[in-house]
């Protein structure tokens, strides 16, 4: 066999092998069904049980005692209370003391349950609708951000409607599918995360962004086991935040959505931590860089012996998170894949040594006629493989790792 035919050959195999790598699957490495072959998220990854206790908390002010919304801006984190109280509140995201309150003016906080932002507008939810369950008055609060620090906030409405909610008779206190305390809002649209108090689930909802009267259209639902009450998108990364707690005990917990195909935020991994903090009543989530966040709960009081206040809680998830963030599977660039993997010797007699930057990796030597000759898995930095038992000759050594594959062509 001639070098053209070699160089055929290569191409032939390397083809194929992309053909064959182009599978969906999980591919997260952090999941228990992680599968190495996948290069296509298909969203079926499955997490181990997960448990984690904040970093660090602090009592807030008595002024946040019913603390519903947090959102990081402008290096501050700015929060809003639940009741009937119209002021934003900017905080030092350190130790989460008071800084500036603005007040908005002419509205009305019927139920405010969350912030979200744009690159212009800071949105605070009043859709709140827990105590009957048959509001017609759910709108979002639209405020110019540039006017809120001039302390002459330009404030719009977003009215809207479910999609799917017919029944507008009085269901009860906490007796309703059709509540909502988180959304999130993206470069053209506004999705909403139902807080289900019958099915513990979280549907979720799309909405123009602009002012005026919308039917929010319905996407999908996903059982969470809890109840949804806050949310944060980091629409670049493709990560959202969820907070959320269960119905008993109020076990506050995260839920991360991730690596999930554009607008389709159920499609992707979808991972529950649940917090070791018991009877917290957690509302409020954000983060900066995706690694490291605040969630805050509002006051818990259930006479004689529960007296919970408001706090702000650090919570570092770079454990779970970084692989993603930082990795090569979100775009950043990244080296030539063969300029992490060294071979050597190159011609080889006996023992052929790799060194790889990536781990796990697979590999497989292939004959000049296509035949597999050897194939194992390289879990660590330096492997030594034993060749001695291959015929002199030229041979195709084949790299396979979750994001890529390539060959080089061996001499034995």
């Amino acid at each position: 066999m001639n070098l053209s035919q070699v160089i055929y050959l290569v191409l032939l195999l390397l083809l194929s092998f992309q053909s064959v790598a182009q599978s969906p699957g999980c591919t997260d490495p952090l999941a228990n069904n992680y599968n190495i072959e996948a290069d296509t998220n298909d969203g079926t990854c499955l997490y181990p049980a997960t448990s984690l206790s904040p970093q660090n908390n602090v009592v807030l002010s008595d002024d946040l005692i019913e603390i519903s919304g947090i959102v990081y801006w402008n290096d501050l984190l700015w929060a809003h209370n639940d009741d009937s109280d119209t002021h934003i509140y900017s905080m030092n995201p350190n130790g989460g003391s008071i800084l500036q309150s603005f007040d908005l003016g002419d509205v009305v906080n019927d139920d405010w349950e969350e912030i979200s932002q744009d690159q212009d507008y800071l949105y605070i939810g009043d859709f709140g609708n827990n105590v009957n369950g048959n509001r017609i008055d759910l709108a979002i609060l639209r405020i110019d951000k540039l006017s809120l620090l001039n302390e002459n906030p330009v404030i719009d409405t977003i009215h809207f409607s479910y999609e799917d909610q017919f029944n507008l008779e009085p269901t009860g206190s906490n007796n309703t599918d059709f509540d909502c305390e988180a959304f999130i809002v993206s470069e053209d649209s506004i999705y909403l995360f139902t807080k289900q108090w019958i099915n513990f689930e979280t549907s979720v909802y799309s909405l123009p962004k602009t002012p005026g009267a919308h039917i929010a259209e319905y996407l999908s639902t996903h059982d969470v086991n809890g109840l949804i009450t806050g949310a944060v998108y980091m629409e670049e990364e493709g990560l959202i935040g969820l907070c959320g707690y269960s119905s008993n005990l109020l076990q506050p917990f995260v839920y991360l959505l991730y690596d999930f195909s554009e607008g389709d935020f159920l499609s992707g991994n979808k991972r529950k931590i649940n917090l070791n903090i018991l009877v917290h009543q957690i509302e409020g989530i954000t983060t900066e860089d995706g690694l490291q966040w605040f969630l805050t709960n509002e006051q818990v009081v259930q006479e004689p012996f529960i007296n919970i206040p408001p706090k702000l809680h650090f919570l570092d998830l770079s454990e779970y998170l970084d692989n993603y963030l930082n990795g090569p599977q979100i775009g950043i660039e990244k080296p030539d894949f063969l300029e992490l993997i060294s071979v050597y010797p190159n011609p080889v007699e006996e023992y052929l040594y790799i060194q790889s930057a990536i781990a796990p990796c697979e590999y497989a030597i292939f004959s000049t006629r296509g035949q597999i000759q050897m194939q194992g898995n390289l879990s660590h930095k330096s492997s030594r493989i034993d060749v001695s038992i291959l015929p002199e000759g030229l041979y195709i050594l084949r790299f396979n790792s979750k994001y890529e594959s390539s060959i080089k062509i061996l001499k034995r």
